[in-house]
């Protein structure tokens, strides 16, 4: 269970870092406590398993890149375990995950995709598939963004 200071710190943290020198010293003041217990609560909020991973995330259309797409491949269940890894190490890649088959769509892995126009998206599949072996797939191009956010908990 989580006591009130560990839910105070995750619920400043989900949120997004203040643009300073030192991003963890102005939350921690939001927090009421100092920089350094901070950094060891959250530390240790990841040693315990409450905090998986803490990253950032680019807003990929401010950076040039202005197609994105879901790629849906069907991967034979023996070589899961190798071509996911596989497809995950590709640049333009930020997301793959592996889903059960359901009903009649036969795709197992996905992989999100960014590119700088659809062109960039389908020769990153094309280069994907050619490096993995894997030519049964779709490529579902994002037409509109709808919502985007990290999920809130506290």
């Amino acid at each position: 269970m989580l006591d009130d200071l560990e839910r105070r710190i995750i619920h400043h943290l989900q949120g997004d870092l203040p643009l300073t020198a030192r991003p963890f010293a102005v939350l921690a003041g939001k927090v009421g406590i100092s920089e350094e217990e901070l950094i060891e609560r959250i530390r240790l909020q990841k040693e315990r398993g409450i905090l998986r991973r803490f990253g950032a995330t680019l807003s990929h259309q401010l950076a040039g890149f202005k197609a994105n797409a879901m790629v849906g491949w069907y991967v034979p269940e023996d070589k899961i375990e190798e071509i996911g890894p596989l497809m995950a190490s590709f640049k333009e890649v930020s997301h793959c995950y592996q889903r059960r088959i359901q009903g009649k769509w036969r795709y197992n892995l996905f992989t999100m995709v960014h590119g700088k126009s659809k062109k960039d998206c389908q020769g990153i599949a094309r280069r994907i598939a050619g490096n993995t072996g894997v030519k049964d797939y779709v490529l579902l191009l994002t037409l509109k963004e709808f919502k985007k956010t990290s999920p809130e908990y506290f």
